[in-house]
């Protein structure tokens, strides 16, 4: 059986700093989609536009939801579950608040297209390099990532993919009847941070985890 410190194996005081690093970039990434205003990734799409809708701090309304997603992972996906878990789950909301704070104290909304894209693209690349670093650090997943793991395993002879896509395609669903933003940034997190992680994961996240492999 599956034991919270079977991850003492896997902790390092590098990959806990990379960890960490990670969350970070992937909250400024987060925060530079909101400023560029054309859409985030479904998931934070999700909660930023429940959060108006109900009147709720951002964070809390994450940390909220990502807290029903944490029980399920407990119950169902122990394995999953790791450091990394808990300072996802309960941090990266902050991390996106507090950058876009200093976006809206410090600069102008952008105006034009494309300005709005070329800041989509720096997002895009921060948020990407972020979630390489967190997810090779290999210290958890985060709540809701886990959830389609959880429904590969669990329903045999159904893809990841799928999962992942339903998941996803439910969060911009919410988003859109709560009257949050889908646009280019969407599509773009939902096709562009995959190939763009994975160009991370074998170069950057290679140097940082002293892993020339990148695993």
């Amino acid at each position: 059986m599956y034991k919270f410190r079977d991850y003492l194996n896997n902790i390092s005081i590098r990959r806990v700093i990379v960890m960490l690093l990670g969350v970070v970039l992937t909250g400024w990434g987060i925060a530079t989609f909101r400023l560029a205003a054309l859409g985030t990734d479904p998931y934070s799409g999700m909660n930023l536009a429940l959060a108006d809708f109900l009147g709720i701090p951002y964070p809390t309304l994450q940390i909220l939801v990502n807290i029903g997603f944490f029980i399920i992972q407990l119950l169902w996906g122990r394995a999953l579950l790791g450091p990394g878990t808990i300072a996802n789950a309960f941090g990266l909301a902050y991390v996106v608040s507090f950058f876009y704070a200093i976006y809206r104290k410090y600069l102008p909304a952008p105006e034009g297209l494309p300005l709005r894209l070329l800041i989509l693209l720096i997002g895009l690349a921060i948020c990407s390099l972020g979630l390489s670093m967190y997810q090779q650090a290999d210290l958890g997943v985060a709540p809701y990532d886990a959830l389609p793991l959880i429904l590969t395993k669990r329903i045999k002879n159904t893809p990841f993919f799928l999962w992942r896509v339903l998941a996803d395609a439910g969060c911009a669903l919410v988003c859109f009847l709560t009257g949050g933003v889908l646009g280019i940034g969407t599509l773009a997190t939902a096709f562009g941070l995959g190939p763009v992680i994975q160009l991370f994961d074998h170069s950057l996240t290679a140097v940082f985890l002293g892993n020339k492999s990148g695993k």
